[in-house]
């Protein structure tokens, strides 16, 4: 069996073994990593082999850690990497270039179709019926998005968003609430098969699908890195975040926004940002947190979101792409039945 995982940000682990008897066996870890001196690498094969072929990541970064040498320095990966890669390669995971990936940047749509637009096409990638597929957000509005779990009454400022004219939505995934304008977000969402994260945990999972936007980024000039759980962060502050949701079918959404600019009176105002969710961030201020892609690159936002198709095509491939008419009327039953509703809107108070 064959397994290989790129650290976010780091090097790239590969991993070959064999199942005996509900073991790992045959173990030979390789990559572009950097290992000090030698002889840790025979003892990272030898921790490893012998193994329950149902450990964790978690279970054989553990037992290597503990067969290292006691001076063995790791650089570009970690003990944990190496069991993401095992259990890919126990569970057949897939990786991006094993697939023809769709990319849809298409025409200005209000935010609250886009948002049953992800269910629908994550829905339409579980069943087959559509391929992997980026889909980059063009909005036609503003929006103010609810986590799936969040309380309505603790996180909106309800007149404040009426004022505005800012809609209220809830969407599928979990995570905070996001605002957005048109010209000041830039947002994407992938759907993916449940294959393309096999093995990782969720975090893990996360930076993996977000390592791309990284890239990007850094070719931008701006230092940017991932934050667990999901956040798109640099060293002058935080760009983005992402959410995630897995349906029954296997098929994983993951989507991210970042700031391209923001009119933070605005965010502050509609948004009701507490000390305790700031408190782990290192800031006192929700003003202060973010730190927008304008201020970081003085490139007009079209220019940035064309950066990171272009990188994306640049790593996986990928073909321009079209939604069909029939996933749009979908999502626009969907608005009616579901988005649209007091009850989903309210699902917790």
């Amino acid at each position: 069996m064959h397994g290989e995982y790129k650290v976010p940000g780091g090097k790239l682990v590969v991993v070959d073994l064999e199942e005996q008897d509900g073991r790992i066996a045959g173990f030979r870890l390789a990559g572009d990593f950097f290992l000090e001196p030698d002889e840790a690498l025979g003892a990272i094969d030898a921790a490893v082999n012998g193994l329950p072929a149902t450990a964790s990541a978690t279970d054989i970064g553990d037992a290597i850690r503990a067969g290292l040498p006691a001076d063995a320095t790791l650089l570009g990966f970690t003990p944990e990497s190496v069991g993401v890669a095992i259990r890919r390669a126990l569970q057949h995971a897939s990786s991006f270039a094993d697939y023809e990936w769709t990319i849809i940047d298409d025409e200005p749509r209000l935010p609250l179709l886009h948002v049953a637009l992800d269910e629908v096409l994550t829905e339409e990638v579980g069943a087959g019926r559509r391929g992997p597929t980026l889909r980059f957000w063009n909005l036609a509005g503003p929006a103010v998005y609810l986590g799936s779990f969040q309380s309505f009454r603790n996180e909106v400022e309800p007149e404040a968003a009426e004022r505005h004219g800012i809609p209220v939505i809830r969407r599928i995934t979990g995570g905070g609430a996001m605002f957005s304008e048109p010209d000041n977000a830039i947002t994407y969402s992938l759907y993916v098969p449940g294959d393309l994260v096999q093995g990782m945990s969720f975090q893990d999972s996360y930076a993996f699908l977000d390592a791309w936007v990284i890239e990007a980024l850094k070719s931008l000039g701006i230092d940017a890195f991932y934050a667990p759980l999901n956040d798109i962060t640099s060293a002058k502050g935080k760009i983005g975040g992402a959410a995630q949701k897995r349906l029954a079918s296997g098929a994983v959404l993951h989507h991210a926004t970042m700031s391209y600019d923001i009119d933070a009176d605005k965010m502050t105002e509609v948004l009701r940002i507490g000390k305790e969710k700031l408190s782990d961030k290192g800031t006192t201020s929700a003003k202060k947190r973010v730190d927008p892609l304008k201020s970081q690159t003085g490139m007009e936002k079209a220019a940035v979101q064309a950066s990171l198709k272009a990188t994306f095509r640049r790593l996986y491939g990928g073909t321009d792409g079209a939604l069909t008419e029939a996933e749009l009327e979908a999502a626009s039953e969907r608005i009616r039945t579901k988005f649209s509703t007091r009850e989903w809107l309210h699902r917790v108070p």
